[in-house]
């Protein structure tokens, strides 16, 4: 009977994972700026064969490291020039995470039980989910912190040297891999983590004992791809640290700049839809920080949250890494301590869906206060209410179960996994997701001498949907500046002011298309308003093809 429940156990897993993660990842078009350019960034590597130095529209694009764009190489390889192609790296990321998180919950407490919910509540929570089925490096770094985690606690549990040297070593190893991946701060995020309770557990003469393993056979696996980057490109370190990292993190030009609070609600919607054990499971571990586990867990949860509160530039996915020891806190908290939380967790999914419902049918619907959809998306507005439903009902019905349905939060976001690609309202997909509109309009796209694009992000859906990198940015650079500042990047930038001359210039070579991004605010539009008459048009919502024919009139 036992082994009958185990199947029964495991069959329900595997279905769960394949209807939140492998059935959705063909199904949602690619968003713009951040998966058309990490799709389009390996695309070029994998076609050019240089996998040392990172090339977006064909120049230097140093942002970022290479680890990241070799896993996402590895899924354009498995699965091709496809969506799930760009998206497999982050699904295959978080789910070697997941297990980490059961395996660790397993050798900490032993219990099967915790494991697999640790595992479960992983894959469930909503920024887990919504970062770990969309393509950027993330989840990748999110797997290599994992790995320091675990490794370090075997470090410190391990009773020989011989474990300790290994363990060690191995951490080092998944530190040069998170540098690889996205830089010099993910050196910092677990020193900074395991010091309280190092300190705490009077480790100190370990750490520094053998610490210098760690460093060693980071800058190891570091090297080789370190030096033959500086060999092609000397200017990447140079870069990469001062712009990509000083400026970036605490700069007064730091891109998305927010208060010291940001992530704490984050946190909270992060988690949902456990969101309502979080507070106990924090509180609990705290309570019992001379318990070594639960203490280890709390600080690589509330010291990477210190460290990423303190620079001015901030984003959602930063905190991912927190999200791994958070499932097994959590798992822990409702086995072992949770006294009412559940039911506290129900309601807060019960009010998170209807509020939801409130919102689309009062707010975003076509007779809304804010309306988003059109008459003509009632099935789209109808796809969004069955998501907040589906979510409001599993609460509920969890509720109605008591402990013995503990398991069933995690189905709340289920109707938004398979819903959601369905349910963005035109506007947003014809800016965010212009697959569509580019498809629409390919022929006319492939048979153009030059293509100009207005938004990079658009830019680079072009780039990947023709497997074409001579895409020329028009107006705005974007993240570009680098590369287009060098000389083999002048011809790739076109201001808005000089296109009647360029236009005049290479009028002669082929047809050129022109593709713009409608601003909401008509004033903002007079660029557009100011270019040539074209010969031909498309449009699809905010975006624009203009066709400029080549002087035979084709």
């Amino acid at each position: 009977m036992q082994s009958i429940k185990s199947i029964h156990l495991i069959v329900l897993l595997i279905a769960g994972f394949v209807l939140y993660y492998l059935l959705p990842m063909n199904l949602r078009a690619l968003w713009q700026p951040d998966e058309t350019r990490y799709a389009e960034i390996s695309r070029e590597m994998l076609a050019s064969g240089n996998w040392i130095v990172p090339k977006f529209f064909g120049l230097n694009y140093f942002e970022k490291p290479v680890a990241g764009y070799w896993i996402n190489n590895i899924g354009q390889g498995l699965f091709g020039h496809t969506n799930a192609g760009v998206r497999a790296g982050s699904v295959i990321s978080t789910t070697l995470t997941a297990f980490l998180v059961a395996w660790l919950g397993w050798y900490m407490w032993h219990d099967r039980r915790l494991a697999i919910m640790s595992g479960v509540i992983y894959l469930t929570m909503l920024l887990v989910y919504g970062v770990g089925t969309y393509a950027v490096l993330d989840p990748i770094v999110t797997l290599w912190m994992t790995i320091v985690m675990c490794t370090l606690w075997l470090a410190f549990q391990a009773k020989t040297i011989g474990g300790k040297i290994s363990w060690w070593i191995v951490t080092g190893l998944a530190c040069g891999m998170g540098v690889m991946t996205k830089g010099f701060l993910v050196l910092a995020v677990p020193v900074v983590s395991c010091l309280p309770w190092v300190f705490l557990h009077r480790r100190k003469t370990e750490l520094l004992i053998f610490g210098w393993l760690a460093v060693v056979s980071a800058v190891v696996i570091v090297l080789p791809w370190g030096l033959a980057i500086h060999y092609q490109e000397p200017d990447f370190w140079r870069w990469f640290f001062w712009v990509e990292h000083i400026q970036r993190f605490a700069g007064d030009n730091a891109q998305h700049q927010a208060p010291f609070w940001y992530y704490l609600p984050l946190m909270l919607v992060g988690a949902l839809p456990w969101a309502g054990h979080l507070p106990g499971a924090i509180i609990g571990a705290w309570k019992k920080r001379l318990m070594a586990p639960q203490f280890w867990l709390l600080c690589f949860i509330i010291m990477p949250l210190i460290l990423y509160s303190i620079g001015k530039g901030k984003l959602l996915t930063y905190i991912l890494p927190c999200f791994a020891p958070l499932s097994l806190l959590i798992a822990h908290y409702i086995f072992f301590e949770d006294k009412g939380g559940a039911g506290i967790n129900d309601w807060i999914n019960i009010t998170v869906g209807v509020i939801g419902m409130v919102g689309i049918v009062g707010g975003v619907a076509p007779w809304g206060i804010y309306p988003l959809y059109t008459y003509d998306e009632l099935l789209r507005v109808a796809a969004a209410v069955l998501i907040f439903l589906g979510w409001a009902g599993a609460g509920w019905y969890s509720l109605m179960g008591g402990s013995a349905r503990r398991y069933f939060s995690a189905v709340c976001p289920l109707n938004m996994a398979l819903l959601v690609g369905f349910a963005v309202p035109a506007e947003i997909e014809d800016v965010k997701q212009p697959q569509a509109f580019i498809t629409s309009v390919r022929e006319t796209l492939q048979e153009s001498r030059y293509i100009l694009v207005q938004n990079p992000g658009i830019a680079s859906a072009v780039a990947w949907e023709l497997e074409r990198s001579d895409i020329i940015l028009f107006e705005d650079q974007g993240e570009m500046q680098y590369g287009l500042t060098k000389p083999e990047g002048r011809s790739q930038f076109v201001k808005a002011n000089h296109f009647k001359q360029w236009l005049a210039h290479h009028r002669s070579a082929g047809s050129i298309s022109v593709l713009l991004y409608l601003s909401t605010d008509e004033a903002a539009n007079s660029v557009i308003y100011a270019l040539p008459a074209p010969d031909a048009t498309h449009s699809r919502g905010r975006l624009l093809l203009l066709q400029y024919f080549n002087d035979k009139g084709i």
